[in-house]
């Protein structure tokens, strides 16, 4: 049954519910949790497991002593910001990680008073539900192409990849060998090798595999991980690079914004276009519609 066959067959049964009674079946409908458990199947179970595995093998903040840019740039913020992967911890479990006191949202403004303010969060992957969006409303039928996610950390575009689209070849660019490691060990564990594979490389070596690309993408790759000296170089290798008319980027932030941060906006005339997105769709009580709206679409030109 497709979306126009269900709706019409709900306007049906709704138009038989008792009046007095129909307010509180569509409050039922609009709050109540119990609608969510249709949103699961057996690929979102799939990509629960291999995050809960993944939560077992990092410290709270999913992120490597390595990665000291990382780290100090988050501290630089402007406002006090928590690396919370969104792969490894929805809603609900920042709520049980808040209640029992591991994490907070709130920080102080004055010390030892009661003034207190929320903290910012950043994730530098796309959570279950962004994965299910990203797969089943923005990207088109994939079969036949190869998808590139560049800086893929801990595979979670891969695996979303996987279990939600046909996509021939899911290819991930990461620069960290402990994290090429660790995605390596989920791809063998879940047996995902026929059509994943995690590449051990700088994004700016590999001229080939961009110039084959039918989609790429990029979430949050550079901004926190680079000097800005470093990201322009990199920006202008993908740009200069990631040429095949037709193809597909994906980027959070939107390219203007991360280019504009560097001053960069003169490189994306006659680069690509930027496509429209519908962004009404419900994903879940736990979703973010704010997280979502961060995900643009682009189609080289």
């Amino acid at each position: 049954m497709n979306f126009c066959e269900a709706k019409s067959e709900l306007k049906q049964l709704l138009s038989r519910v008792d009046p007095s009674e129909l307010p509180k079946l569509l409050d039922w409908m609009k709050n109540s949790d119990d609608l969510d458990d249709f949103l699961l199947d057996n690929r979102t179970v799939i990509l629960q497991n291999i995050s809960d595995d993944l939560r077992t093998r990092l410290p709270l903040n999913a992120m490597l002593a390595s990665e000291t840019t990382a780290l100090l740039k988050i501290q630089q913020c402007s406002r006090p910001t928590l690396h919370v992967d969104s792969f490894l911890y929805d809603e609900d479990q920042v709520d049980s990680l808040c209640e029992n006191g591991t994490l907070s949202r709130t920080f102080c403004l004055n010390c030892g008073s009661q003034r207190t303010a929320a903290l910012d969060f950043v994730s530098h992957s796309f959570s279950i539900s962004e994965l299910r969006f990203l797969f089943q409303n923005i990207l088109p039928d994939l079969s036949g192409r190869t998808l590139v996610d560049v800086g893929s950390r801990l595979g979670a575009v891969l695996y979303g990849g996987y279990v939600y689209s046909s996509a021939s070849r899911l290819l991930g660019l990461e620069i960290s060998e402990e994290f090429v490691q660790l995605q390596n060990e989920m791809l063998q564990k879940y047996r995902l090798t026929d059509r994943v594979q995690v590449v051990h490389a700088d994004v700016c070596t590999q001229e080939v595999l961009l110039q084959n690309a039918d989609v790429l993408i990029m979430n949050n790759v550079f901004e926190y991980f680079m000097e800005p000296s470093e990201q322009m170089r990199a920006w202008r290798f993908i740009i200069q690079t990631f040429r095949k008319s037709g193809s597909l980027l994906v980027s959070v932030p939107s390219l203007q914004e991360s280019l504009g941060a560097l001053q960069q906006e003169a490189l994306l005339p006659g680069w690509v276009e930027e496509l429209p997105v519908d962004y009404n769709v419900y994903l879940g009580r736990d979703s973010d519609p704010d997280s979502l709206r961060q995900i643009h679409l682009y189609r080289v030109m």
